[in-house]
């Protein structure tokens, strides 16, 4: 297999990592699937290696990934700070996994930035803040997951991948990839995928234990969201949905439960762009999906405080959720020509 990591970057980590370290390995607020499969992927390659290691999230995060292994050892630092706060003041050695600016851990941020400890950035977005002390960040990458096993890869420890580590990796690659369907995944990606199953990976229960785990809140809340929230501007090839937080409450709303949704309106027939607008704690969190050549990611950046990958982006507003999508129609009549054509 071909390694991104270059020796000259990655040589100084290897020589730091050759004696047992203090880690903390964190990744982005509100993790998804990617997010907490490199996250506790590596912990276990980390600690089979003789090394001290704590995942901390920033926040919580979707209950079908209750089934990673060791996720029961994950710190929550919205619910753990006294905790969290002072791993991460004696860490030698921050990962951090799955974002490109330390203001995505959101209330972390400050700890990160203050932290004596050498960063280490492994992820596959675009425009990396250049704070880290070792960065490895590549766009063409399919997940992080896939640059965790590519990191173990280059330092030659391949043998140590394990059943849990296989399926910590195989669950990020397949949930960010949308079960393998995006043209990010190469035949490279495939080989390493193939690799994964045969280091214990059981490719037919992570997919049942991450899509048929559904409550029946979530699945009233989605027929909700299609039936009456669905909408679609066949003028500019795009259709939208929004969730108000009462509305989220009235379904008793859990992390995760709005997880794919934007998919379902980029899934229509003829449609180029796919937007979700989702209201908490007085602000709009956007999802945004695209097809093609048209990027999200450019068009967030730009309007929405946000950014990503090209085809599939985030972002955020502070108007309320009804000026939030007037303004987003407005910002579409500008993309008309490229929409339509």
């Amino acid at each position: 297999m071909t390694n991104r990591f270059p020796d000259s970057s990655l040589i100084p980590l290897f020589e730091f990592l050759k004696v047992s370290r203090r880690i903390v390995i964190t990744t982005h607020h509100k993790p998804d699937g990617d997010a907490m499969g490199s996250s506790l992927g590596l912990y276990h390659y980390l600690i089979k290696r003789g090394h001290q290691v704590s995942v901390i999230t920033p926040s919580d995060y979707p209950g079908f990934l209750y089934w990673l292994p060791s996720n029961e050892k994950v710190i929550n630092y919205e619910f753990q700070q006294t905790v969290a706060k002072p791993l991460i003041e004696n860490a030698e050695l921050l990962f951090c996994l799955d974002f490109n600016s330390l203001r995505r851990v959101e209330t972390m941020e400050n700890e990160l930035r203050n932290s004596n400890a050498k960063k280490v950035l492994i992820d596959h977005h675009l425009d990396p803040e250049p704070v880290f002390d070792f960065s490895f960040s590549y766009a063409d990458a399919c997940s992080t997951c896939e640059l965790i096993y590519d990191f173990i890869l280059a330092l030659k420890d391949t043998g140590l991948v394990d059943k849990s580590i296989a399926e910590c990796l195989y669950c990020g690659i397949m949930t960010d990839t949308n079960s393998f369907r995006y043209s990010s995944m190469k035949a490279e990606t495939h080989r390493t995928v193939a690799a994964l199953i045969e280091a214990g990976a059981e490719n037919a229960k992570i997919h049942e234990m991450v899509y048929d785990h559904n409550t029946e809140n979530r699945l009233r809340l989605l027929g909700y969201a299609l039936k009456d929230k669905l909408k679609v501007l066949p003028e500019y090839n795009t259709a939208y949905l929004s969730l108000s937080e009462s509305e989220l409450k009235g379904f008793n709303f859990k992390s995760g439960d709005t997880e794919g949704f934007v998919n379902y309106a980029l899934s229509i027939e003829g449609i180029k762009v796919a937007a979700f607008f989702n209201e908490k704690d007085g602000m709009i969190k956007i999802s945004f999906r695209s097809k093609g050549d048209f990027s999200v990611k450019d068009m967030s950046a730009q309007y929405f405080e946000g950014g990503g990958h090209k085809n599939a982006s985030g972002g955020r507003s502070l108007l309320s959720l009804e000026e939030t999508e007037i303004r987003f129609i407005e910002i579409l009549k500008k993309y008309k020509s490229e929409l339509t054509s």
